[in-house]
């Protein structure tokens, strides 16, 4: 059942609602076993703390998840001004505590806005970015101080949704928890959002929780909970899964072809495609998801084959 040597599975995207707690990688291995195929893959991580969309594809649809990745993504937050973390979210341990009392709305709202559109920003040192081929969060477990280079992303959308101030009995200092919402470009990173809020206010701050609710046009309405799915394979059923080519049009604009082109496709042949502006799925009657085409010219070039000829 799509092991080594089986049959190809059902190719499709499936939208997991993440817990808390699971890493990307944890959430992989469970659809694996509930669609009995190893032919499962992520399109970009969730930290374990996060919650909310994952997009995962099973069999050839692992081929659509490069694209899927590289769509910009909505995020719920809560951001804790007043405390900072080593790594800029609640799992990290405490470096520095501030008094956020005396941060006003009009501040916060100042220095969001600065944190709004085309800026440059430096990825948290306990990131997955690569440094010289080694993760720089396991240089950073390994006892090294790391510095990533800033590098430019865009947040289309950062909105504060409610400030809440908290003064403790206890003497400790007191804190400010903004829920917000962000619209930003792939590569960006929500709780260094959250460092650099605390560190433009002079407070320090860090990510309390973070819920991703879409990548691109796939969004929560899509996901499923494990438990739904486990349920649901349990009962005798197969997994769901959106149809490849559904899901290859949730992700790619779309150039509807004929059957003969779809043959001309699966062999690797270029084929008309005049006013081709850029990536495209080829969707033939079906429908089917025939190819990922890149324009040449008036002539549409498959880059990826999902119905090889040879098959």
């Amino acid at each position: 059942m799509g092991r080594r040597g089986g049959p190809e599975p059902v190719p499709g995207l499936v939208v997991i609602d993440k817990p808390a707690g699971w890493t990307s990688h944890d959430v992989v291995a469970r659809v694996r076993r509930l669609a009995a195929t190893s032919k499962v893959g992520h399109a970009g991580t969730l930290d374990p703390m996060a919650t909310g969309v994952l997009v995962l594809g099973i069999g050839r649809a692992t081929k659509l998840l490069t694209y899927v990745v590289g769509h910009d993504k909505g995020y719920d937050a809560t951001i804790r001004l007043g405390r900072t973390t080593v790594t800029d979210d609640a799992e990290g341990d405490l470096t520095a505590s501030a008094d956020a009392s005396g941060v006003t709305d009009q501040a916060i709202a100042a220095a969001v806005a600065e944190l709004t559109g085309d800026i440059m920003q430096r990825p948290s040192a306990v990131s997955a970015i690569k440094i010289d081929g080694k993760r720089a969060y396991a240089r950073v477990r390994g006892g090294e101080d790391v510095e990533i280079p800033a590098r430019p992303v865009t947040v289309s959308r950062f909105e504060i949704l409610e400030i809440r101030r908290d003064t403790p009995e206890t003497g400790d200092d007191a804190v400010v928890d903004l829920d917000v919402h962000v619209d930003v470009s792939s590569g960006t990173y929500v709780r260094a959002l959250a460092r650099d809020l605390g560190e433009a206010l002079g407070v320090g701050g860090h990510l309390t929780a973070l819920r991703r609710t879409r990548v691109g046009r796939i969004g929560l309405d899509r996901a499923r909970t494990l438990e739904d799915l486990g349920a649901v394979v349990d009962g005798g059923e197969a997994l769901p899964r959106v149809p490849l080519a559904d899901a290859a049009a949730a992700a790619l604009p779309v150039i509807e072809v004929s059957d003969a082109d779809a043959t001309a496709l699966g062999y690797g042949q270029w084929i008309d495609a005049p006013g081709l502006e850029g990536t495209a799925v080829a969707i033939a009657p079906g429908p089917r998801a025939v190819a990922i085409v890149d324009p040449k010219g008036a002539k549409a070039k498959p880059v990826v084959v999902f119905e090889p000829a040879s098959t």
